[in-house]
């Protein structure tokens, strides 16, 4: 007996969640250099960060400055990091709509935070003493902009969905 309803599963937007994650990241970065300049006097802090994750932790120590090629590296990573996550903050959230793509979006920013400067520390140990209360809510920042623009420019598409047990529907 055929079934007369086809069931259908939404797929990922990859071009909405490529460019939340260039906006977000842009955002991210921006607020990374106005916090620590606002806090800590130096606004290259977060961008010898990000390269240290390349070019080791070498780059850390002041001088207050940034050379070219550690601000390139640093770009390189952010970007390459901010698009990655918010492929991920797409994959898991892109079902269900713009409230829970900002809020869902936040908690896992939170989460990507928690993630890198926890956990991922034991990898890259000079990561641990450099949490704070900014990073978290760039973070978060981050999480919820990147899963609201996700939604926003999101182009909804639906594939058939295979059931368990049969083989892929035809049409």
């Amino acid at each position: 007996m055929s079934r007369l309803l086809l069931r259908m599963r939404q797929i990922m937007d990859l071009r909405a969640a490529l460019w939340a994650g260039i906006m977000s990241g842009t955002l991210f970065l921006l607020a990374c250099l106005i916090l620590t300049w606002w806090a800590v006097g130096n606004p290259w802090v977060f961008t010898r960060l990000a390269a240290s994750l390349v070019m080791g932790p070498g780059v850390l120590p002041p001088p207050a400055t940034v050379t070219v090629e550690t601000f390139a590296v640093a770009l390189i990573v952010h970007f390459a990091l901010s698009i990655g996550y918010a492929m991920l903050i797409a994959f898991i959230l892109h079902r269900w709509g713009l409230v829970v793509g900002i809020v869902g979006g936040a908690i896992l920013g939170l989460a990507i935070y928690a993630i890198n400067f926890y956990a991922l520390s034991y990898l890259v140990p000079w990561f641990y003493p450099m949490r704070s209360w900014m990073l978290a809510v760039s973070h978060l920042l981050f999480g919820a902009t990147a899963g609201g623009l996700y939604e926003a420019m999101e182009v909804e598409r639906f594939v058939p969905a295979s059931e368990p047990g049969h083989p892929e529907h035809t049409v």
